[in-house]
């Protein structure tokens, strides 16, 4: 069945899911498809790689949250960030404007309960046919992982904070 939209979730405590998400999104983005970052945890502030990246190309990258959510000052801000991040990703979704919309760190605000799993499966039956959804994050759950269509978990195996010390660098980590 050619030309059906996807669920792609990248998932797993390895580095690389949200890399892996914005080369899918670069590569539709080159073939004139239209695209959007909607980012649930990052912040914008200061701006990442990615960020100064999509603004010179003109690529839409949205960072709809308040920073690192176990760094959160106040949670039930953070929380309500992202059930209004997820809001604007429902209305992105269903309305068909994106070939591609990627949900940076979804996963968190499943994990803590703040956008419910059964409400983002059924956004994603309800999408159309063209729109893909590129979800990322550590732990996705189980019924995010059965309703996807491709899922490729990273695994950790050696880190360089880890092994050695070495603090995220620019240009690798942000």
């Amino acid at each position: 069945m050619a030309g059906r939209g996807l669920v792609i979730v990248y998932t797993g405590d390895g580095k690389g899911k949200t890399t892996a998400a914005l080369g899918v999104l670069f590569r539709a983005w080159g073939h004139r498809q239209r695209v959007i970052v909607l980012q649930f945890i990052k912040s914008g502030r200061p701006p990442a790689g990615e960020h100064e990246a999509a603004d010179r190309l003109g690529i839409e990258v949205a960072a709809l949250g308040d920073g690192f959510t176990w760094l959160s000052k106040d949670i039930e801000q953070t929380a309500s960030l992202a059930t209004d991040a997820w809001e604007r990703a429902k209305a992105t979704i269903v309305g068909g404007e994106y070939d591609v919309v990627v949900l940076d760190e979804l996963t968190y605000p499943l994990q803590y309960l703040w956008v419910p799993v059964q409400e983002v499966i059924e956004t994603l039956r309800a999408r159309p046919a063209h729109v893909h959804v590129v979800i990322t994050g550590r732990g996705a759950p189980a019924e995010l992982i059965e309703a996807a269509d491709l899922v490729t978990e990273m695994r950790l195996i050696k880190h360089p904070y880890r092994e050695q010390g070495i603090p995220a660098q620019k240009g690798i980590d942000f």
